[in-house]
């Protein structure tokens, strides 16, 4: 997308003085020199949240707030009335680039990389929510980007700064269940319509809403009821399903703990809605109702590493030391780390470590915490980047390390989709339904080895005037 030319920040009377500091005078107000000044994008729904964590450090101001439904947006447009409003993200970056130093997207998953790549290519901090991207290539990019631009970063995967999440790793460092060779993950999500055929008939667009800006890079369709609010999590074009969505958080910790890296395979199953050899409905472009996605991974420390996602209601196997009437996770979700030594069970968000045999608890002496703490529960993920940004303080979820998370989730929604492939018979008559296909993964190069048309999948597709580079 061309960027126009935009007047650069010189003021040759500001290079004169410097503002001191509150520390310095022993004040309470906060000058300047400590204010983050940000342009948000996407800011009803989820993005409303995100907003409050950031507004909480009382060291931000929002300079321009951008949404395309003025409806979801209207709460938080009163809330910051000071705050220029936009509808189209390109109007803040031409406006507003050089008067703000950091961005926050919350939009859906399919114009993350879009609204966020020009402006940290212009060496803005970036706060962009969970997943990072729609697909694997922009995971890459907004990688590199960062990386190169020295910018700092944070996906919004909020249990990267929670206590549970250290205090995992630290007992699994103190190699109290050995080495690791399995860790199974599930979430109850989806909790939005997943496995359904695409809609057909035309809704009217709701007033407020700008349905073609909304859509982004995606195909120009009808505007329908099914897609929105919320429900564009379950479409392959808009989101990421229920892997998307909670992969970020749950498979965290694996990722942190274990240092997984790029996986080497991924295989899927799940569930379908093909009647026969023909189909009585589109499901095509549907997020299954619930799926199981099987990750290999290879590290230096603990060897050949099984990385098992469940979702949809399905669960993991129970672990045979479990004890009678207790369980594993919770009613969200959880994960369980299976060691030559013993296992460790953890909650969504790595909360609540727990080692099994339960009576294994008793004899367990914790190490001494040696993470460092992200001081707060609510709002600690947004604090944490904000310091980042002021002070210089390390980020929880930067994209060096969320940016290859992120691409494991994804390649585990490859493997989904590698599934759901319908295949027309050399005959012509009805269709092949290929069922499970092992995808195999060259993450240096980015390539699926084995099969080409997962390739068409890494880098997406983009609706002319949206592309990326």
């Amino acid at each position: 997308m061309q960027r126009r030319k935009f007047i650069k920040n010189v003021a040759a009377s500001s290079a004169a003085f410097s503002i001191v500091p509150n520390h310095v005078l022993g004040k309470t107000h906060v000058p300047p020199s400590d204010t983050l000044y940000i342009g948000a994008f996407g800011v009803g729904g989820r993005g409303s949240g995100v907003i409050r964590g950031l507004d909480e450090t009382k060291k931000v101001k929002f300079v321009a707030l951008c949404d395309v439904d003025d409806r979801r947006a209207a709460d938080t447009y009163k809330k910051y009335p000071k705050a220029k409003r936009y509808k189209d993200f390109r109007k803040v970056y031409d406006q507003h680039l050089n008067e703000i130093d950091a961005i926050m997207v919350a939009t859906p998953d399919h114009t993350h990389a879009p609204i966020a790549l020009p402006f940290m290519k212009a060496k803005k901090h970036a706060y962009v929510e969970k997943p990072l991207t729609h697909n694997i290539n922009e995971a890459r990019m907004m990688t590199n980007v960062a990386k190169e631009n020295g910018i700092v970063t944070q996906m919004g995967n909020q249990g990267a700064s929670s206590d549970g999440s250290r205090e995992a790793k630290e007992w699994i460092q103190s190699g109290i269940i050995g080495k690791v060779y399995k860790v199974d993950c599930w979430t109850n999500r989806p909790v939005w319509p997943q496995g359904v055929p695409i809609p057909k008939g035309k809704d009217s667009i709701p007033k407020g809403l700008d349905w073609d800006l909304w859509l982004g890079p995606a195909a120009m369709r009808d505007y329908n009821d099914s897609y929105l609010p919320f429900k564009w999590r379950g479409w392959w074009d808009f989101g990421t399903g229920a892997l998307g969505d909670m992969g970020c958080h749950i498979m965290e910790t694996p990722f942190g703990v274990l240092d997984l890296g790029y996986p080497s395979e991924a295989e899927a199953s799940c569930t379908t809605n093909w009647v026969g050899d023909f189909v009585e409905a589109d499901y095509s472009q549907s997020c299954p109702a619930s799926s199981i996605v099987r990750l290999k991974f290879h590290t230096e420390e603990h060897g050949d590493i099984a990385l098992n996602w469940y979702d949809g209601g399905l669960k993991p196997d129970l672990p045979d030391e479990l004890g009678e009437g207790e369980t594993i996770g919770d009613g969200g979700g959880g994960s369980v780390f299976y060691g030559t030594r013993g296992i460790l069970v953890a909650d969504t968000y790595s909360r609540n470590a727990r080692l099994l045999p339960s009576k294994n608890m008793e004899l367990f002496n914790a190490p001494k915490p040696y993470l460092k703490r992200i001081e707060g529960d609510t709002g600690g993920h947004q604090r944490n980047f904000v310091e980042g940004c002021l002070n210089g303080v390390e980020t929880s979820s930067d994209f060096k390390k969320s940016g290859p998370l992120t691409e494991a989730v994804l390649m585990g929604n490859l493997a989904i989709r590698a599934f759901q492939l319908k295949e027309k018979r050399s005959n012509g008559r009805g269709f092949n339904y290929p069922g499970r296909r092992k995808i195999l993964w060259d993450g240096n190069n980015m390539k699926v080895t084995n099969w080409d048309k997962a390739n068409e999948w890494v880098k997406g597709s983009y609706r002319k005037g949206w592309e990326i580079s």
